[in-house]
């Protein structure tokens, strides 16, 4: 390492020192004559191990020295300073313990670790005329030396020419570039083969038997390099993509039998069927021969429609079929008429409305008294009268599974309910008098409220 003065053995300061001492010197900032020079030794330092930045060709007449931490010179970054008269040690911020510094300027950093890399900035102040001081500054670069990498793989057995993989350059080391070999050679840029932003990781997509291998990273900065040790990817044979195929995509419901077939047929894979997502599970309805290629169910309801998907697996995995939906027809179920209440009087709107299960949606049809309406969900007579009772029948039918259903209401349309008479009010009165008809179950009884400007009034009105 060359000779060093020993560390003084007098006073230690504290970093909030320097004001005083700086204030001192007013300092004054010309270009240094001397030629320093900073080296690391050893050059190549190791995580853990002791550095000793040397300084060479330090002016006469010092005054003092300042070592920062990075290329600012503030105080946040300041690690410790000395001063040559008292040989006086400062210590700021950024001192971490770990740091000493000798009276040749040079600074010894021990057990260095990875936050320990980067530069270092060495202020000079020589003495002037008794009034000002001549300062320099001089940075230096530390670098670790890069550790052995090695490289993670986000799947080291890829389906040849189906899957993407990333292959990772460990570990993470700052100030440090990052290169890569395929097969011995610097890594060809390709649509196949790209790089991240900091060019540790590199992306492999469809992987081939041209682009699996064997890989090497390598990490560098300017005091070191090294290599990691190949790694190769190993190829799995290459799954054909399954499909299914199906004797009925339009299946009635609770009548027909569908077969599902999972194509191809190999004797190396092992097949599997999904329903919703999941595996489809054990029942006595489901059949399944030729060691599960072929799905048979003897009956599907409105609620097994699907997605359905057959899987294909060899030892190391396997890949699914695009999903299949079947349409089920079913229908139509027992019509409901709304609204439910039949009890109407003359002079009202009759608006009626049928709505029944179907798919495809169902044929709608009216009729009155076993006569045809018309066809469509909703029935519309406006102002009926007592001509209008009688039998309302809506029917629905479903051309595509062949079934007919109906459902009927009794409509019972009555008279004039009653004529008011006021004869026991003052006819310039009338308008301020309102009548609410309360009716009873069925209408077989009423009773009547007269009110007066909003309040009840209790006088009987005659209803003859």
């Amino acid at each position: 390492m060359g000779p060093l003065s020993a560390p003084p053995c007098t006073q230690r300061i504290a970093w909030k020192g320097l004001l005083l001492t700086a204030s001192l010197l007013n300092f004054w900032n010309p270009p240094t004559t001397a030629q320093v020079t900073i080296e690391a030794q050893p050059t190549k330092v190791s995580k853990g191990k002791d550095v000793l930045l040397l300084v060479h060709n330090l002016p006469q007449n010092l005054a003092g020295y300042i070592w920062y931490k990075g290329q600012m010179t503030d105080l946040y970054h300041y690690i410790t300073s000395y001063v040559v008269d008292g040989q006086i040690i400062i210590y700021g911020p950024a001192y971490s313990g770990r740091e000493t510094v000798y009276s040749n300027a040079s600074l010894l950093i021990q057990n260095v670790t990875r936050e320990d890399a980067g530069s270092y900035t060495l202020h000079i102040v020589k003495r002037g005329d008794g009034t000002r001081g001549i300062t320099g500054h001089f940075t230096f670069t530390l670098y670790l030396e890069t550790p052995k990498p090695s490289i993670s793989s986000s799947n080291l057995y890829p389906r040849e020419d189906m899957e993407a993989v990333s292959l990772t350059c460990d570990p993470e080391t700052p100030d440090a570039s990052y290169l890569w070999w395929m097969n011995g050679q610097s890594l060809p840029m390709t649509h196949s083969l790209q790089l991240s932003k900091n060019k540790r990781t590199l992306f492999l997509f469809g992987v081939t038997k041209y682009t699996a291998g064997p890989y090497e990273c390598e990490i560098r900065n300017p005091a070191s390099a090294s290599r990691s040790d190949p790694v190769t990817l190993n190829l799995l044979p290459k799954l054909p993509k399954p499909y299914i195929t199906i004797n009925n995509l339009n299946p009635r419901e609770n009548k027909d039998v569908l077969a599902f077939t999972c194509e191809p047929k190999s004797e190396n894979y092992t097949y599997i069927w999904w329903l919703n997502g999941e595996s489809l599970p054990v029942s006595p309805r489901v059949k399944r021969p030729n060691e599960n290629r072929i799905l048979i169910l003897p009956s599907v309801t409105r609620n097994e429609t699907g997605p359905y998907q057959c899987e294909i697996r060899d030892r190391y995995g396997g890949i699914r079929s695009y999903p299949v939906t079947l349409n089920v027809l079913y229908g139509p179920d027992l019509p409901r008429i709304y609204p439910s209440f039949t009890y109407y009087h003359s002079g009202e709107n009759l608006y009626l409305s049928c709505f029944a299960d179907s798919n495809p949606p169902a044929e709608y049809s009216w009729t009155i008294n076993g006569k045809f309406q018309l066809s469509g969900q909703k029935l519309f007579i406006p102002q009926i009268t007592t001509k209008h009772s009688g039998l309302y029948a809506c029917s629905v039918r479903n051309s595509a599974t062949g079934m007919e259903s109906s459902k009927s209401v009794t409509v019972k349309v009555s008279g004039n309910c009653f004529h008011s008479s006021s004869k026991y009010l003052p006819s310039a009165t009338v308008q301020n008098y309102f009548l609410t008809l309360e009716y009873k179950f069925l209408i077989t009884s009423r009773s009547y409220h007269w009110t007066k400007n909003f309040q009840n009034f209790n006088e009987q009105a005659d209803t003859s």
